[in-house]
């Protein structure tokens, strides 16, 4: 029986999947025949039990496309295409040295974080005063860039690299995100920070839309994966080259230091790899020494490992002094990063 599952399994898998990575480049979007389904799907589903638990009527559609991303004016939102089927995550990954939302944790903040952008197009909260009051001016201008506050207690943490402090929209979106996680205890997670009025606040305006229809209904999708005739080799040169203005060399001098790319260390332990598997207690050593959110330490350590990985570092000394220099480096560039660190994030 085990067997047959595993054959009506894998006559159900799309032709393209057992290519190499090089064929599979050249298959176009539009003929990757994907559907928003298994665990994908139950992941929205689960968005829609989120919303329904907080007392929301509101249910967004969703749709595959190239990226996470809300249309202006639509009340729903799409999601990358490579989430769908599991080869393609691992060809994002090859590509793109990540797969972003590709765990469940990671993914369920994405979408409440666009369930968040979809409610507001469809009750227009952005229009009233209290809204703007609380988060900004929606009409302010989105920039390629910006460069966070780490520090900063004004704004909730949810996507990687500060990412509410990027627009007026981005605070709503994440502060949204925070307040539909049945998980984040915001009230006890947020005491004493100015972001907890934020959370209040738009607990306030939910409350009052909560029961009401939608005053936008809209069911339009742009870019869906059918209408998409690019291949996905044209698609990646076109999302790489986005990144290119982004300047992590300025991590290589430090882990040099530490790391080293000679050959004569070819079959020690990658850095990357060692960096990976001391985190948490780095997180932790960084965090209590610099008496800031382990948050932050976390972000330097996701460079650091980026940035060893391609650079081709690898460990040089012992365990234990390695791990200490480590520790003095996350410091180093967590500090910098606080103190006038010029940092800047692509949105």
């Amino acid at each position: 029986m085990a067997g047959a599952r595993t054959q009506r399994r894998r006559t159900r898998d799309p032709g393209w999947v057992p290519l190499a990575d090089e064929q599979l480049l050249d298959v176009r979007m539009c003929d990757l025949g994907l559907s928003l389904d298994g665990a994908l799907q139950e992941r929205v589903a689960q968005l829609h039990e989120e919303l329904a638990r907080a007392g929301l009527r509101f249910r967004p559609y969703v749709w595959l496309s190239t990226d996470w991303f809300t249309p202006d004016g639509s009340t729903g939102f799409a999601v990358p295409f490579y989430l769908a089927h599991r080869r393609l995550a691992r060809l994002e990954r090859a590509q793109m040295l990540e797969v972003e939302g590709g765990t469940h944790e990671s993914c369920m903040k994405l979408l409440r974080h666009e369930a968040g952008h979809a409610l507001d197009n469809a009750y227009r909260l952005h229009w009233r005063k209290a809204w703007r009051e609380t988060f900004g001016r929606f009409s302010d201008p989105y920039r390629n860039t910006y460069t966070p506050r780490p520090d900063s207690r004004r704004h909730v943490v949810n996507l990687d690299f500060w990412y509410s402090q990027s627009h007026p929209a981005e605070d709503y979106a994440e502060t949204f995100a925070v307040w539909l996680d049945p998980n984040s205890r915001w009230r006890e997670r947020y005491e004493g920070w100015p972001a907890l009025e934020k959370l209040e606040r738009l607990d306030g305006m939910l409350t009052e839309i909560a029961s009401l229809p939608a005053r936008v209904r809209t069911r339009r999708r742009t870019d869906t994966l059918p209408s998409l005739r690019i291949t996905l080799r044209e698609y990646y040169a076109e999302k790489q080259s986005a990144y290119l203005d982004k300047d992590p060399s300025i991590y290589d001098h430090y882990l040099e230091r530490v790391f080293s790319a000679d050959a004569a260390y070819g079959r020690r332990e990658t850095a990357a790899s060692f960096l990976r598997r001391n985190r948490r207690s780095l997180r932790r050593r960084v965090s209590n020494l610099t008496g800031k959110h382990a948050y932050l330490a976390d972000q330097v350590l996701n460079e650091m490992i980026a940035r060893s990985r391609e650079l081709g570092l690898r460990v040089v000394g012992l365990e234990r002094g390695t791990r200490a220099d480590a520790a003095v480096l996350v410091t180093f560039l967590t500090s910098n990063l606080l103190h006038g660190g010029t940092q800047r994030y692509r949105r």
